[in-house]
Protein backbone atom coordinates (compact mmCIF):
# COMPACT_ATOMS: atom_id res chain seq x y z
CA UNK A 1 0.00 0.00 0.00
CA UNK A 2 2.82 2.41 0.85
CA UNK A 3 4.27 1.81 -2.60
CA UNK A 4 0.90 2.64 -4.15
CA UNK A 5 0.69 5.88 -2.17
CA UNK A 6 4.13 6.95 -3.34
CA UNK A 7 3.10 6.39 -6.96
CA UNK A 8 -0.01 8.53 -6.54
CA UNK A 9 1.35 11.67 -4.91
CA UNK A 10 -0.17 14.06 -7.45
CA UNK A 11 -2.02 17.32 -6.92
CA UNK A 12 -4.88 18.77 -8.93
CA UNK A 13 -2.45 20.59 -11.24
CA UNK A 14 -1.24 17.21 -12.51
CA UNK A 15 -4.65 15.72 -13.11
CA UNK A 16 -4.85 15.95 -16.88
CA UNK A 17 -1.25 15.23 -17.77
CA UNK A 18 -0.86 12.35 -20.19
CA UNK A 19 0.67 9.34 -18.48
CA UNK A 20 1.13 5.68 -19.26
CA UNK A 21 1.89 4.71 -15.67
CA UNK A 22 -0.42 2.30 -13.90
CA UNK A 23 -0.92 1.15 -10.34
CA UNK A 24 -2.61 -1.91 -8.86
CA UNK A 25 -4.91 -1.49 -5.89
CA UNK A 26 -8.30 -2.51 -4.57
CA UNK A 27 -11.42 -0.66 -5.59
CA UNK A 28 -11.77 0.59 -2.02
CA UNK A 29 -8.25 2.02 -2.12
CA UNK A 30 -9.21 3.80 -5.32
CA UNK A 31 -12.18 5.37 -3.54
CA UNK A 32 -9.92 6.67 -0.81
CA UNK A 33 -7.46 8.08 -3.37
CA UNK A 34 -10.21 10.34 -4.70
CA UNK A 35 -11.37 11.24 -1.20
CA UNK A 36 -7.86 12.33 -0.32
CA UNK A 37 -7.71 14.57 -3.38
CA UNK A 38 -11.09 16.02 -2.39
CA UNK A 39 -9.63 17.01 0.99
CA UNK A 40 -12.24 14.89 2.75
CA UNK A 41 -13.17 15.93 6.28
CA UNK A 42 -13.97 13.79 9.33
CA UNK A 43 -15.84 10.61 8.42
CA UNK A 44 -18.10 8.39 10.53
CA UNK A 45 -19.12 4.81 10.01
CA UNK A 46 -19.48 1.30 11.35
CA UNK A 47 -17.44 -1.22 9.43
CA UNK A 48 -18.50 -4.52 7.93
CA UNK A 49 -16.75 -7.09 5.78
CA UNK A 50 -17.76 -5.45 2.50
CA UNK A 51 -15.94 -2.18 3.26
CA UNK A 52 -12.96 -3.53 5.23
CA UNK A 53 -10.51 -2.54 2.44
CA UNK A 54 -11.97 0.98 2.60
CA UNK A 55 -11.16 1.15 6.31
CA UNK A 56 -7.66 -0.19 5.71
CA UNK A 57 -7.04 2.41 3.00
CA UNK A 58 -8.31 5.20 5.29
CA UNK A 59 -5.95 3.96 8.02
CA UNK A 60 -3.02 3.86 5.63
CA UNK A 61 -3.68 7.42 4.49
CA UNK A 62 -4.11 8.70 8.05
CA UNK A 63 -7.48 10.25 7.22
CA UNK A 64 -9.87 11.14 10.02
CA UNK A 65 -12.48 8.40 10.45
CA UNK A 66 -14.34 7.43 13.63
CA UNK A 67 -16.47 4.53 14.71
CA UNK A 68 -20.05 5.55 15.44
CA UNK A 69 -22.52 3.58 17.55
CA UNK A 70 -25.42 4.18 15.16
CA UNK A 71 -25.08 4.94 11.45
CA UNK A 72 -27.96 7.42 11.62
CA UNK A 73 -26.05 9.51 14.15
CA UNK A 74 -22.86 9.43 12.09
CA UNK A 75 -24.73 10.80 9.09
CA UNK A 76 -26.28 13.54 11.25
CA UNK A 77 -22.80 14.49 12.45
CA UNK A 78 -21.38 14.78 8.93
CA UNK A 79 -24.48 16.77 7.92
CA UNK A 80 -23.73 19.38 10.61
CA UNK A 81 -20.04 19.40 9.69
CA UNK A 82 -20.94 20.03 6.06
CA UNK A 83 -23.28 22.91 6.91
CA UNK A 84 -20.54 24.82 8.69
CA UNK A 85 -17.57 23.86 6.53
CA UNK A 86 -19.33 24.23 3.17
CA UNK A 87 -17.77 20.94 2.06
CA UNK A 88 -19.50 17.61 1.44
CA UNK A 89 -19.84 15.37 4.47
CA UNK A 90 -18.77 11.74 4.04
CA UNK A 91 -20.03 8.72 5.96
CA UNK A 92 -20.25 4.99 5.35
CA UNK A 93 -22.32 1.98 6.32
CA UNK A 94 -22.25 -1.73 5.76
CA UNK A 95 -24.94 -3.44 3.73
CA UNK A 96 -28.47 -4.10 4.99
CA UNK A 97 -29.27 -2.56 8.39
CA UNK A 98 -26.27 -0.26 8.20
CA UNK A 99 -27.45 1.17 4.90
CA UNK A 100 -31.12 1.40 5.86
CA UNK A 101 -30.21 3.23 9.09
CA UNK A 102 -29.12 6.14 6.87
CA UNK A 103 -32.59 6.89 5.49
CA UNK A 104 -33.63 9.56 8.02
CA UNK A 105 -30.42 11.62 8.04
CA UNK A 106 -30.12 11.43 4.25
CA UNK A 107 -33.63 12.83 3.84
CA UNK A 108 -32.65 15.61 6.28
CA UNK A 109 -29.69 16.50 4.06
CA UNK A 110 -31.78 16.20 0.89
CA UNK A 111 -34.51 18.54 2.13
CA UNK A 112 -32.03 20.97 3.69
CA UNK A 113 -29.73 21.19 0.66
CA UNK A 114 -26.65 19.73 2.36
CA UNK A 115 -24.04 17.93 0.24
CA UNK A 116 -23.17 14.48 1.57
CA UNK A 117 -21.68 11.31 0.11
CA UNK A 118 -22.54 8.01 1.76
CA UNK A 119 -20.61 4.88 0.80
CA UNK A 120 -22.53 1.68 1.47
CA UNK A 121 -21.26 -1.87 1.14
CA UNK A 122 -23.24 -4.36 -0.91
CA UNK A 123 -23.17 -8.07 -1.71
CA UNK A 124 -20.59 -9.79 -3.91
CA UNK A 125 -21.96 -9.53 -7.44
CA UNK A 126 -21.37 -13.23 -8.11
CA UNK A 127 -23.76 -14.12 -5.30
CA UNK A 128 -26.30 -11.30 -5.23
CA UNK A 129 -29.94 -12.36 -4.69
CA UNK A 130 -28.97 -15.79 -3.35
CA UNK A 131 -30.06 -14.93 0.22
CA UNK A 132 -26.76 -13.34 1.12
CA UNK A 133 -26.50 -12.29 4.78
CA UNK A 134 -28.18 -8.92 5.41
CA UNK A 135 -29.08 -8.54 1.74
CA UNK A 136 -31.93 -6.16 0.91
CA UNK A 137 -33.09 -3.88 -1.86
CA UNK A 138 -31.08 -1.14 -0.19
CA UNK A 139 -30.48 0.90 -3.33
CA UNK A 140 -34.23 1.06 -3.95
CA UNK A 141 -34.88 1.95 -0.31
CA UNK A 142 -32.35 4.79 -0.36
CA UNK A 143 -33.05 6.17 -3.83
CA UNK A 144 -35.95 8.48 -2.79
CA UNK A 145 -33.84 9.78 0.12
CA UNK A 146 -31.00 11.18 -2.01
CA UNK A 147 -30.25 13.04 -5.23
CA UNK A 148 -29.00 9.80 -6.76
CA UNK A 149 -27.70 6.31 -6.01
CA UNK A 150 -24.54 5.43 -7.94
CA UNK A 151 -23.82 1.71 -8.02
CA UNK A 152 -20.28 0.80 -9.03
CA UNK A 153 -20.74 -2.16 -11.36
CA UNK A 154 -17.22 -2.08 -12.76
CA UNK A 155 -14.21 -1.58 -10.52
CA UNK A 156 -12.26 0.21 -13.24
CA UNK A 157 -14.81 3.06 -13.05
CA UNK A 158 -14.32 3.79 -9.34
CA UNK A 159 -12.41 7.10 -9.80
CA UNK A 160 -14.90 8.36 -12.39
CA UNK A 161 -17.97 7.47 -10.32
CA UNK A 162 -16.65 8.92 -7.04
CA UNK A 163 -15.92 12.15 -8.93
CA UNK A 164 -19.47 11.94 -10.26
CA UNK A 165 -20.83 11.61 -6.73
CA UNK A 166 -19.04 14.81 -5.69
CA UNK A 167 -20.29 16.67 -8.76
CA UNK A 168 -23.89 15.59 -8.14
CA UNK A 169 -23.79 16.33 -4.42
CA UNK A 170 -22.48 19.88 -4.84
CA UNK A 171 -24.23 21.07 -8.02
CA UNK A 172 -27.57 22.88 -8.32
CA UNK A 173 -29.31 22.56 -4.98
CA UNK A 174 -26.77 20.50 -3.00
CA UNK A 175 -27.80 17.20 -1.47
CA UNK A 176 -26.71 13.69 -0.55
CA UNK A 177 -25.55 10.99 -2.97
CA UNK A 178 -25.19 7.29 -2.16
CA UNK A 179 -22.34 5.26 -3.67
CA UNK A 180 -23.21 1.55 -3.59
CA UNK A 181 -20.02 -0.56 -3.48
CA UNK A 182 -20.32 -4.33 -4.10
CA UNK A 183 -18.04 -6.50 -2.00
CA UNK A 184 -15.94 -7.69 -4.93
CA UNK A 185 -15.46 -4.14 -6.23
CA UNK A 186 -14.12 -3.11 -2.83
CA UNK A 187 -11.84 -6.15 -2.33
CA UNK A 188 -10.54 -7.09 -5.78
CA UNK A 189 -7.19 -5.82 -7.03
CA UNK A 190 -7.49 -3.72 -10.19
CA UNK A 191 -4.96 -2.04 -12.44
CA UNK A 192 -5.70 1.70 -12.68
CA UNK A 193 -4.12 4.44 -14.75
CA UNK A 194 -2.57 7.01 -12.44
CA UNK A 195 -3.98 9.80 -14.61
CA UNK A 196 -7.52 8.74 -13.53
CA UNK A 197 -6.97 9.94 -9.99
CA UNK A 198 -8.14 13.55 -10.09
CA UNK A 199 -11.12 15.60 -9.02
CA UNK A 200 -12.42 19.01 -10.06
CA UNK A 201 -11.68 21.19 -6.99
CA UNK A 202 -14.84 23.22 -7.67
CA UNK A 203 -16.92 20.16 -6.76
CA UNK A 204 -15.25 19.76 -3.36
CA UNK A 205 -17.27 22.69 -1.98
CA UNK A 206 -20.91 23.63 -2.37
CA UNK A 207 -22.61 25.06 -4.26
CA UNK A 208 -20.17 24.02 -6.95
CA UNK A 209 -21.47 25.84 -10.01
CA UNK A 210 -23.76 28.84 -9.77
CA UNK A 211 -26.34 30.19 -12.19
CA UNK A 212 -27.84 33.66 -12.18
CA UNK A 213 -31.42 34.74 -12.92
CA UNK A 214 -32.31 36.10 -16.34
CA UNK A 215 -31.59 39.83 -16.66
CA UNK A 216 -35.15 40.66 -17.79
CA UNK A 217 -36.54 38.99 -14.66
CA UNK A 218 -34.14 40.98 -12.51
CA UNK A 219 -35.38 44.17 -14.15
CA UNK A 220 -39.03 43.26 -13.47
CA UNK A 221 -38.26 42.47 -9.84
CA UNK A 222 -36.26 45.66 -9.40
CA UNK A 223 -39.15 47.71 -10.76
CA UNK A 224 -41.52 46.24 -8.16
CA UNK A 225 -39.06 46.85 -5.33
CA UNK A 226 -38.31 50.42 -6.45
CA UNK A 227 -41.93 51.51 -6.18
CA UNK A 228 -42.62 49.71 -2.89
CA UNK A 229 -42.96 51.74 0.30
CA UNK A 230 -42.76 48.76 2.69
CA UNK A 231 -40.78 45.97 1.02
CA UNK A 232 -39.70 43.01 3.13
CA UNK A 233 -37.03 40.34 2.56
CA UNK A 234 -38.04 36.83 3.67
CA UNK A 235 -35.00 34.56 3.70
CA UNK A 236 -34.53 30.84 4.21
CA UNK A 237 -31.74 28.30 4.38
CA UNK A 238 -30.79 28.96 0.76
CA UNK A 239 -28.88 32.05 1.91
CA UNK A 240 -26.63 29.78 3.99
CA UNK A 241 -26.19 27.27 1.18
CA UNK A 242 -25.20 30.06 -1.19
CA UNK A 243 -23.21 31.93 1.49
CA UNK A 244 -25.00 35.05 0.33
CA UNK A 245 -24.52 36.98 3.56
CA UNK A 246 -22.68 39.97 2.13
CA UNK A 247 -25.00 40.26 -0.86
CA UNK A 248 -28.09 40.12 1.39
CA UNK A 249 -26.73 42.74 3.79
CA UNK A 250 -25.67 45.04 0.94
CA UNK A 251 -29.12 44.94 -0.68
CA UNK A 252 -30.96 45.37 2.62
CA UNK A 253 -28.82 48.31 3.72
CA UNK A 254 -28.69 50.00 0.31
CA UNK A 255 -32.48 49.86 -0.09
CA UNK A 256 -33.54 50.04 3.59
CA UNK A 257 -35.40 46.72 3.48
CA UNK A 258 -35.99 44.76 6.71
CA UNK A 259 -35.02 41.07 6.74
CA UNK A 260 -37.07 38.29 8.34
CA UNK A 261 -35.94 34.68 8.43
CA UNK A 262 -37.19 31.12 8.75
CA UNK A 263 -35.80 28.64 11.29
CA UNK A 264 -33.30 27.49 8.66
CA UNK A 265 -32.52 31.05 7.62
CA UNK A 266 -31.55 32.38 11.06
CA UNK A 267 -28.11 33.96 10.79
CA UNK A 268 -28.58 35.04 7.18
CA UNK A 269 -28.24 38.49 8.71
CA UNK A 270 -27.15 39.01 12.30
CA UNK A 271 -30.16 39.02 14.63
CA UNK A 272 -28.61 42.09 16.26
CA UNK A 273 -28.55 44.00 12.95
CA UNK A 274 -30.84 47.02 12.85
CA UNK A 275 -32.75 45.64 9.85
CA UNK A 276 -33.39 42.20 11.35
CA UNK A 277 -37.09 41.49 11.86
CA UNK A 278 -36.50 38.05 13.37
CA UNK A 279 -38.40 34.85 12.78
CA UNK A 280 -41.54 34.68 10.65
CA UNK A 281 -44.13 31.93 10.29
CA UNK A 282 -45.57 29.70 13.02
CA UNK A 283 -43.81 31.74 15.71
CA UNK A 284 -42.84 35.38 15.22
CA UNK A 285 -41.57 38.45 17.03
CA UNK A 286 -42.64 41.28 14.72
CA UNK A 287 -42.14 39.75 11.27
CA UNK A 288 -45.67 38.43 10.72
CA UNK A 289 -47.07 41.89 11.40
CA UNK A 290 -44.62 43.37 8.89
CA UNK A 291 -45.72 40.80 6.31
CA UNK A 292 -49.33 41.87 6.82
CA UNK A 293 -48.48 45.51 6.07
CA UNK A 294 -45.86 44.96 3.37
CA UNK A 295 -46.49 46.04 -0.22
CA UNK A 296 -43.72 43.89 -1.74
CA UNK A 297 -42.32 40.59 -0.49
CA UNK A 298 -38.91 39.35 -1.67
CA UNK A 299 -38.49 35.65 -0.85
CA UNK A 300 -34.91 34.34 -1.05
CA UNK A 301 -33.87 30.70 -0.77
CA UNK A 302 -37.05 29.67 1.02
CA UNK A 303 -39.52 26.96 0.00
CA UNK A 304 -42.44 28.69 1.78
CA UNK A 305 -43.52 25.47 3.44
CA UNK A 306 -46.01 24.83 6.21
CA UNK A 307 -44.14 26.44 9.12
CA UNK A 308 -42.97 29.53 7.22
CA UNK A 309 -46.51 30.23 6.00
CA UNK A 310 -48.43 29.25 9.16
CA UNK A 311 -49.91 26.33 7.26
CA UNK A 312 -50.32 28.39 4.08
CA UNK A 313 -52.44 31.11 5.70
CA UNK A 314 -49.91 33.91 6.15
CA UNK A 315 -49.61 35.59 2.78
CA UNK A 316 -52.01 38.00 1.13
CA UNK A 317 -51.99 37.17 -2.58
CA UNK A 318 -52.77 40.80 -3.48
CA UNK A 319 -49.23 41.79 -2.45
CA UNK A 320 -46.56 41.41 -5.17
CA UNK A 321 -44.19 38.54 -4.37
CA UNK A 322 -40.72 38.00 -5.85
CA UNK A 323 -39.26 34.53 -5.38
CA UNK A 324 -35.51 33.95 -5.82
CA UNK A 325 -34.89 30.19 -5.77
CA UNK A 326 -32.42 27.76 -7.34
CA UNK A 327 -35.01 24.97 -7.72
CA UNK A 328 -37.66 25.83 -10.31
CA UNK A 329 -40.15 23.29 -8.93
CA UNK A 330 -40.31 25.22 -5.65
CA UNK A 331 -41.52 28.43 -7.31
CA UNK A 332 -45.31 28.59 -7.09
CA UNK A 333 -45.59 25.30 -5.21
CA UNK A 334 -47.31 26.88 -2.21
CA UNK A 335 -47.50 30.60 -2.95
CA UNK A 336 -47.94 32.38 -6.28
CA UNK A 337 -44.96 34.45 -7.42
CA UNK A 338 -45.38 37.61 -9.49
CA UNK A 339 -41.72 37.46 -10.51
CA UNK A 340 -39.70 34.24 -10.45
CA UNK A 341 -35.94 34.61 -10.23
CA UNK A 342 -34.38 31.25 -11.00
CA UNK A 343 -30.80 31.04 -9.83
CA UNK A 344 -28.27 31.20 -7.04
CA UNK A 345 -29.21 33.35 -4.04
CA UNK A 346 -25.92 35.25 -3.87
CA UNK A 347 -25.80 36.05 -7.57
CA UNK A 348 -29.48 37.00 -7.65
CA UNK A 349 -29.14 39.37 -4.70
CA UNK A 350 -26.04 40.94 -6.23
CA UNK A 351 -27.90 41.50 -9.48
CA UNK A 352 -30.88 43.06 -7.68
CA UNK A 353 -28.60 45.40 -5.76
CA UNK A 354 -26.88 46.44 -8.98
CA UNK A 355 -30.19 46.98 -10.80
CA UNK A 356 -31.43 49.22 -7.97
CA UNK A 357 -28.15 51.03 -7.30
CA UNK A 358 -29.17 54.27 -9.00
CA UNK A 359 -32.20 54.63 -6.70
CA UNK A 360 -30.54 53.64 -3.42
CA UNK A 361 -30.30 57.10 -1.88
CA UNK A 362 -33.88 57.92 -2.83
CA UNK A 363 -35.10 54.57 -1.46
CA UNK A 364 -33.36 55.05 1.89
CA UNK A 365 -34.88 58.50 2.27
CA UNK A 366 -38.36 57.31 1.34
CA UNK A 367 -38.22 54.33 3.71
CA UNK A 368 -36.61 56.08 6.66
CA UNK A 369 -39.80 56.14 8.72
CA UNK A 370 -40.52 52.51 7.78
CA UNK A 371 -37.22 51.12 9.07
CA UNK A 372 -37.44 53.42 12.11
CA UNK A 373 -40.42 51.31 13.18
CA UNK A 374 -38.25 48.21 13.64
CA UNK A 375 -36.41 49.09 16.87
CA UNK A 376 -39.64 50.39 18.39
CA UNK A 377 -41.55 47.25 17.45
CA UNK A 378 -38.72 45.02 18.67
CA UNK A 379 -38.49 46.92 21.97
CA UNK A 380 -42.24 46.48 22.44
CA UNK A 381 -41.95 42.75 21.74
CA UNK A 382 -39.09 42.38 24.23
CA UNK A 383 -41.13 44.14 26.88
CA UNK A 384 -44.03 41.77 26.24
CA UNK A 385 -41.65 38.78 26.32
CA UNK A 386 -39.88 39.96 29.49
CA UNK A 387 -41.94 37.63 31.67
CA UNK A 388 -40.42 34.65 29.84
CA UNK A 389 -36.96 36.05 29.16
CA UNK A 390 -36.29 37.07 32.77
CA UNK A 391 -38.49 34.58 34.60
CA UNK A 392 -37.34 33.42 38.05
CA UNK A 393 -39.87 30.59 38.19
CA UNK A 394 -38.94 27.04 39.11
CA UNK A 395 -38.97 24.72 37.24
CA UNK A 396 -37.13 26.93 34.79
CA UNK A 397 -38.88 28.79 31.96
CA UNK A 398 -37.50 27.99 28.49
CA UNK A 399 -37.43 31.69 27.67
CA UNK A 400 -35.05 32.32 30.55
CA UNK A 401 -32.82 29.45 29.40
CA UNK A 402 -32.44 30.84 25.86
CA UNK A 403 -32.04 34.40 27.11
CA UNK A 404 -29.18 33.32 29.37
CA UNK A 405 -27.52 31.78 26.31
CA UNK A 406 -27.91 35.13 24.54
CA UNK A 407 -26.00 36.79 27.38
CA UNK A 408 -23.19 34.22 27.54
CA UNK A 409 -22.49 33.06 23.98
CA UNK A 410 -19.78 34.99 22.09
CA UNK A 411 -20.15 36.20 18.52
CA UNK A 412 -18.29 33.26 16.96
CA UNK A 413 -20.25 30.57 18.84
CA UNK A 414 -22.60 28.04 17.23
CA UNK A 415 -25.98 26.95 18.56
CA UNK A 416 -27.43 23.63 17.38
CA UNK A 417 -31.08 22.91 18.12
CA UNK A 418 -32.78 19.55 17.91
CA UNK A 419 -36.00 19.11 15.94
CA UNK A 420 -39.31 20.43 17.20
CA UNK A 421 -39.42 21.88 20.72
CA UNK A 422 -35.83 23.10 20.94
CA UNK A 423 -35.73 24.49 17.38
CA UNK A 424 -38.80 26.69 17.83
CA UNK A 425 -37.66 28.18 21.14
CA UNK A 426 -34.17 28.75 19.78
CA UNK A 427 -35.42 30.08 16.47
CA UNK A 428 -37.68 32.62 18.14
CA UNK A 429 -35.54 33.79 21.05
CA UNK A 430 -31.86 33.16 20.27
CA UNK A 431 -29.88 36.06 18.78
CA UNK A 432 -27.01 35.39 16.39
CA UNK A 433 -24.46 38.19 16.70
CA UNK A 434 -22.86 37.81 13.26
CA UNK A 435 -24.03 36.62 9.87
CA UNK A 436 -23.27 33.01 9.01
CA UNK A 437 -24.10 29.45 10.04
CA UNK A 438 -24.18 30.26 13.74
CA UNK A 439 -27.55 28.57 14.26
CA UNK A 440 -28.23 25.04 13.03
CA UNK A 441 -31.65 23.45 13.19
CA UNK A 442 -32.43 20.18 11.42
CA UNK A 443 -35.49 21.52 9.68
CA UNK A 444 -35.07 19.54 6.47
CA UNK A 445 -36.83 16.60 8.12
CA UNK A 446 -37.10 17.88 11.71
CA UNK A 447 -36.06 14.52 13.12
CA UNK A 448 -35.63 14.25 16.86
CA UNK A 449 -32.16 13.13 17.97
CA UNK A 450 -30.06 15.58 15.91
CA UNK A 451 -28.84 17.69 18.84
CA UNK A 452 -25.93 15.60 20.13
CA UNK A 453 -24.54 14.44 16.76
CA UNK A 454 -25.14 17.91 15.31
CA UNK A 455 -23.05 19.41 18.10
CA UNK A 456 -20.32 16.83 17.52
CA UNK A 457 -20.15 17.53 13.79
CA UNK A 458 -20.28 21.29 14.30
CA UNK A 459 -17.50 21.16 16.88
CA UNK A 460 -15.29 19.21 14.47
CA UNK A 461 -15.85 21.97 11.89
CA UNK A 462 -14.95 24.77 14.32
CA UNK A 463 -12.73 23.10 16.94
CA UNK A 464 -11.70 26.33 18.64
CA UNK A 465 -15.14 27.91 18.92
CA UNK A 466 -17.87 27.32 21.52
CA UNK A 467 -20.62 24.98 20.30
CA UNK A 468 -23.81 24.54 22.31
CA UNK A 469 -26.72 22.26 21.44
CA UNK A 470 -30.23 22.25 22.90
CA UNK A 471 -32.08 18.95 22.89
CA UNK A 472 -35.07 17.55 24.70
CA UNK A 473 -34.80 14.65 27.10
CA UNK A 474 -36.63 12.51 24.54
CA UNK A 475 -34.22 13.49 21.78
CA UNK A 476 -31.23 12.77 24.00
CA UNK A 477 -32.63 9.37 24.96
CA UNK A 478 -32.54 8.40 21.28
CA UNK A 479 -28.79 8.98 20.92
CA UNK A 480 -27.46 8.69 24.45
CA UNK A 481 -24.84 6.11 23.43
CA UNK A 482 -23.06 8.70 21.30
CA UNK A 483 -21.77 10.41 24.42
CA UNK A 484 -19.19 7.62 24.27
CA UNK A 485 -18.26 8.69 20.73
CA UNK A 486 -18.07 12.35 21.72
CA UNK A 487 -15.86 11.56 24.68
CA UNK A 488 -13.62 9.32 22.56
CA UNK A 489 -13.16 12.18 20.06
CA UNK A 490 -12.68 14.79 22.78
CA UNK A 491 -15.23 17.14 21.19
CA UNK A 492 -15.79 19.81 23.87
CA UNK A 493 -19.31 20.91 22.95
CA UNK A 494 -21.99 21.71 25.51
CA UNK A 495 -25.24 19.75 25.33
CA UNK A 496 -28.16 21.42 27.10
CA UNK A 497 -30.89 18.92 27.91
CA UNK A 498 -34.34 20.44 28.29
CA UNK A 499 -35.56 18.11 31.01
CA UNK A 500 -39.34 18.26 31.26
CA UNK A 501 -39.86 14.51 31.75
CA UNK A 502 -42.00 14.44 28.63
CA UNK A 503 -42.10 14.50 24.88
CA UNK A 504 -42.70 18.21 25.27
CA UNK A 505 -44.10 19.25 21.92
CA UNK A 506 -46.50 16.31 21.81
CA UNK A 507 -47.68 16.90 25.37
CA UNK A 508 -48.24 20.59 24.62
CA UNK A 509 -50.30 19.77 21.53
CA UNK A 510 -52.34 17.20 23.46
CA UNK A 511 -53.00 19.84 26.12
CA UNK A 512 -54.16 22.38 23.53
CA UNK A 513 -56.44 19.96 21.71
CA UNK A 514 -57.75 17.52 24.34
CA UNK A 515 -56.58 18.43 27.84
CA UNK A 516 -55.68 14.77 28.32
CA UNK A 517 -52.41 12.93 27.71
CA UNK A 518 -51.36 9.63 26.18
CA UNK A 519 -47.83 8.26 25.72
CA UNK A 520 -46.14 11.62 26.19
CA UNK A 521 -44.51 11.29 29.62
CA UNK A 522 -40.99 10.11 30.47
CA UNK A 523 -39.38 9.00 33.72
CA UNK A 524 -37.57 11.77 35.59
CA UNK A 525 -33.82 11.29 35.01
CA UNK A 526 -30.67 12.99 36.25
CA UNK A 527 -28.80 13.40 32.97
CA UNK A 528 -25.84 15.12 34.63
CA UNK A 529 -25.11 11.93 36.57
CA UNK A 530 -25.56 9.87 33.41
CA UNK A 531 -23.06 12.11 31.61
CA UNK A 532 -20.59 11.68 34.44
CA UNK A 533 -21.02 7.93 34.10
CA UNK A 534 -19.84 8.29 30.50
CA UNK A 535 -16.78 10.19 31.73
CA UNK A 536 -18.15 13.53 30.54
CA UNK A 537 -18.66 16.80 32.40
CA UNK A 538 -22.16 16.91 33.95
CA UNK A 539 -24.05 19.81 35.58
CA UNK A 540 -27.65 19.80 36.80
CA UNK A 541 -29.46 23.15 37.03
CA UNK A 542 -32.75 23.66 38.85
CA UNK A 543 -32.37 27.35 39.77
CA UNK A 544 -32.57 29.85 36.85
CA UNK A 545 -30.02 32.02 38.63
CA UNK A 546 -27.41 29.32 38.09
CA UNK A 547 -27.84 29.03 34.31
CA UNK A 548 -25.28 31.64 33.29
CA UNK A 549 -22.55 30.20 35.50
CA UNK A 550 -23.30 26.68 34.23
CA UNK A 551 -22.99 27.80 30.58
CA UNK A 552 -19.72 29.59 31.26
CA UNK A 553 -18.30 26.60 33.14
CA UNK A 554 -19.23 24.21 30.34
CA UNK A 555 -17.83 26.47 27.61
CA UNK A 556 -14.55 26.72 29.53
CA UNK A 557 -14.18 22.91 29.49
CA UNK A 558 -12.16 22.23 26.31
CA UNK A 559 -11.23 18.57 26.70
CA UNK A 560 -14.55 16.80 27.25
CA UNK A 561 -18.19 17.12 26.22
CA UNK A 562 -20.35 18.83 28.83
CA UNK A 563 -23.98 17.99 29.58
CA UNK A 564 -26.14 20.58 31.36
CA UNK A 565 -29.35 19.00 32.62
CA UNK A 566 -31.86 21.86 32.98
CA UNK A 567 -35.08 21.11 34.83
CA UNK A 568 -37.72 23.10 32.96
CA UNK A 569 -41.44 23.59 33.37
CA UNK A 570 -43.71 20.55 33.53
CA UNK A 571 -46.76 22.66 32.67
CA UNK A 572 -47.82 21.65 29.12
CA UNK A 573 -49.55 25.00 28.62
CA UNK A 574 -46.13 26.69 28.94
CA UNK A 575 -43.99 24.28 26.95
CA UNK A 576 -44.23 26.12 23.60
CA UNK A 577 -43.15 29.68 22.80
CA UNK A 578 -46.63 30.55 21.51
CA UNK A 579 -49.84 29.10 20.15
CA UNK A 580 -49.30 26.46 17.48
CA UNK A 581 -51.70 27.35 14.67
CA UNK A 582 -52.38 23.68 13.98
CA UNK A 583 -54.41 23.52 17.18
CA UNK A 584 -56.77 26.25 15.94
CA UNK A 585 -59.98 25.56 14.09
CA UNK A 586 -59.33 27.06 10.66
CA UNK A 587 -61.98 27.28 7.97
CA UNK A 588 -61.37 28.05 4.33
CA UNK A 589 -60.67 31.75 3.92
CA UNK A 590 -59.64 32.30 7.53
CA UNK A 591 -56.16 33.71 8.10
CA UNK A 592 -55.27 33.29 11.81
CA UNK A 593 -52.22 35.54 11.78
Amino acid sequence: MKQNQDKLQMNSADTHQTSNSKVTMTGAEAIVEILERADVGPMFGMGGFQLLPFYEAVRGKGLQHSLINDERVGCFATDAWARISGRPGVCDATLGPGATNLVTPLVESLNAGVAQIAFIGDTHRDHSWKNMTQESRQAEILRPAVKDVIRIEKAERVPELVRRAYALATSGRPGPVVVDVPEDVAHDMIEYRTEDFWIDPVTTRFPAYRSRPASEDIERAAALIAKAERPLLLVGGGVHISQAYEALRDLAEAQSIPVAHTLSGKGAIACTHGLSAGLFGRYSRIANDLIEKSDCLIVVGCKLGEIATKRFQLFNRRVPLIHLEVMPEEIGRTTAADVALLGDARLGLEDLEEALSDSSAKAREARASYVAELPKRMAKWREEAREKLESDERPINMGRLVNELNQVMPEESVLVTDGGFAAHWGGLLYDTKAAGRRFIADRGFASIGYGLPGAMGAQLAVPDQPVVAITGDGGFNMVIGELETARRLGTPFTLVIVNNAASGYIKALQHAMYGEYQSSDLIEMDYAQIAQGFGCHGIRVEDPGELGAAFREANAERSLPSVIDVVVTRDPSRMLPGVDNRTLKVTKGDRPV
